[in-house]
């Protein structure tokens, strides 16, 4: 990260523990205290950013992702899905001399079920 943002975050963040309304003012004020040079539109940026922000929640949520994928997970984009992935049912269905044969190809190219 840039000096410039995170001399900002630091000013957002030490005005929000004593309480006071995160402004481009004070940013500017806590930054110059600091002795810390910026360039003029960052603290301007996170003011308004962080005027109709809750920084008590976006702290709590600080690498909370979104929702969980769905269990199994998807299919790639692109393309079909791989032959791992092949439902036990038709792995039966093909018979043991075809599953032999794509355990060996499989060992032939340097990778395995257990690599």
């Amino acid at each position: 990260m840039a000096i410039s943002e995170l001399a900002c975050i630091y000013s957002a963040l030490i005005l929000h523990e004593d309480e006071v309304t995160v402004t481009e003012d004070k940013i500017n004020a806590l930054i110059k205290a600091a002795g810390v040079n910026v360039e003029p539109f960052w603290p301007r940026l996170f003011a308004k950013a962080l005027s109709n922000a809750n920084i008590a929640s976006l702290i709590c949520n600080v690498g909370v992702g979104g929702p969980a994928p769905a269990a199994g997970g998807a299919a790639p984009a692109g393309g079909a899905a791989p032959a791992s992935t092949v439902a036990p049912a038709e792995e039966k269905k093909k018979g043991e001399g075809k599953r032999e044969e794509s355990e060996e190809s499989d060992d032939d190219m340097g990778f395995g079920l257990f690599d």
